[in-house]
């Protein structure tokens, strides 16, 4: 199946689970998964939040983040890709000059 985030209507999601700033998501959700285009500008994060029931997996398209999960610091940057297992909680911060883009996704149950 294809998906065009580009034809999905972009949402701007200030302090996303408290985090700082914005997150620019493309959205698709159906009943097996949430996947999402994101970009987070310079200093902007996703506030700390735990994964239940399902988890999550981002990968990073271009900048510089951040992960933080159960309290372990991840340094990301192109290429990159951060797993949160089911039960554990994390943030993504941008750490670095430029947007931090990425895709996540988020099995739903």
């Amino acid at each position: 199946m294809l998906i065009k985030f580009d034809a999905i209507q972009e949402k701007e999601l200030q302090n996303f689970y408290g985090g700082d700033g914005a997150l620019i998501a493309n959205m698709f959700v159906d009943e097996k998964n949430k996947i999402l285009r994101g970009k987070l500008a310079k200093g902007s994060s996703i506030g700390l939040h735990r994964h239940v029931p399902t988890s999550e997996t981002i990968f990073i398209l271009s900048g510089t983040g951040k992960a933080v999960c159960d309290g372990v610091e991840e340094y990301l940057s192109a290429g990159d890709c951060h797993h949160c297992p089911k039960g554990s909680e994390h943030t993504l911060i941008n750490v670095g000059e430029e947007d931090l883009c990425f895709y996540a996704v988020v099995p739903q149950q």
